[in-house]
């Protein structure tokens, strides 16, 4: 009997290191990683349930795995995951979607992060663990991610994670937490454009920009010399307007930061009307973008696709925010092993919603090799 197509993640996986001593590899790890995967794309969220799945599903497993050992007892996939370097996983996992997933010229690259919630043991002192993601928003991917260190928080992980990816013709967007000069020459030296939003951990220059689309004497003149670009959406009961400003006349304090491949100031004003009432919010950015509103505008716009796709079905479909795993490197490996299997149901191009996806693997073994070849990358 021919075997079906080789799965990409196996060779991949087969390049990280074991970390167990010699005599106790009774299993092989990339076959322990490609069941794990296997078994939270169909719906598991534990180290027993990974083990039931692959109990069930051993003589399918065999057509790609090796398996010496058999199938690994819950205990085994539990040790594993604690004491495998997440560096190494995550490694491997970039290194499968440079090959899988080319980012395109143009391409919105999110990156924001997020609370393993459960994560955190009082007993042991220990915080929630925080992951830095980056959100292919065309190709609706996750590119990497990275941890948060316990005594640090995102402005020194974020330079870690971009300066693992190819982010060369693509415009990167990060929340006011990411608004720092050495983030912004990391994105510039990588040959990426930056769109960054300002707020008050910027106080002056996010006062500065505000003084000159809003507040200041010149305001309205600065309005109507800048670049405009408008859109409206509605639907369920709420109608959006949101028009955006990017001007390349820099006020004094804004030139005076000398911010590495600083080229415009920009402002987008949401108006929401629901039910009769509307409300106003304005947003301010630092941005190496050229003069053009409407490239602005959608990469303001698709940065929040990092919530509404990435860290809403975390929760939703993957119920990461519930996951009790906590020991060793366990929770942040877990991250790693969602994050693979999101995508991996992202590429697959049938209309279904991700939790009919998962429903689809679990039922179906011909849907789950389908999904896990990724045909459609």
């Amino acid at each position: 009997m021919e075997k079906p197509p080789t799965v990409a993640l196996v060779a991949h996986f087969a390049c990280v290191p074991d970390p167990r001593i010699e005599r106790h590899r009774w299993h092989k790890l990339s076959d322990i990683l490609v069941i794990a995967v296997c078994a939270v794309l169909c719906g598991a969220e534990s180290y027993p349930a990974i083990e039931d799945f692959g109990q069930e599903r051993e003589a399918w497993l065999r057509q790609f795995l090796e398996l010496p050992g058999g199938i690994p007892s819950h205990d085994t996939f539990n040790r594993v995951l604690r004491v495998l370097e997440p560096v190494a996983l995550q490694r491997g996992f970039l290194n499968w979607m440079q090959a899988v997933a080319e980012v395109t010229q143009g391409e919105v690259v999110a990156i924001d992060g997020k609370a393993l919630r459960r994560s955190f043991a009082k007993s042991r002192s220990k915080r929630a663990i925080h992951m830095v993601s980056a959100w292919a928003t065309a190709n609706g991917v996750v590119l990497g991610q990275c941890k948060v260190d316990t005594k640090s928080n995102e402005i020194t992980a974020i330079p870690a994670l971009l300066e693992l990816l190819a982010l060369k013709g693509c415009i990167v967007t990060i929340d006011a937490m990411g608004c720092q000069r050495a983030i912004a020459q990391t994105i510039v030296e990588q040959g990426a454009d930056y769109v960054l939003a300002l707020k008050d951990n910027q106080p002056s220059l996010a006062h500065a920009v505000e003084q000159f689309f809003v507040a200041g004497p010149q305001a309205e003149a600065h309005r109507t010399a800048s670049a405009y670009f408008d859109q409206s959406e509605q639907g369920h009961g709420r109608v959006e307007m949101r028009c955006a400003w990017l001007s390349a006349e820099l006020p004094p304090d804004v030139t005076a930061a000398a911010w590495p491949g600083l080229r415009s100031i920009g402002m987008v004003q949401a108006t929401r009307t629901v039910a009769g009432e509307s409300s106003v919010e304005q947003r301010f950015y630092l941005t190496s973008l050229p003069l053009a509103a409407e490239p602005f505008a959608q990469a303001v716009r698709k940065h929040w696709g990092i919530e509404n796709q990435l860290h809403w079905s975390l929760d939703v479909t993957f119920r990461e925010d519930q996951s009790r795993v906590r020991m060793g490197h366990g929770a942040e490996n877990f991250a790693v092993l969602r994050h693979i299997a999101l995508n991996l149901l992202r590429q697959e191009p049938s209309a279904k919603s991700l939790p009919r996806k998962r429903l689809a693997c679990a039922l179906n073994p011909d849907y789950l090799l389908k999904v896990l070849i990724g045909q459609s990358f």
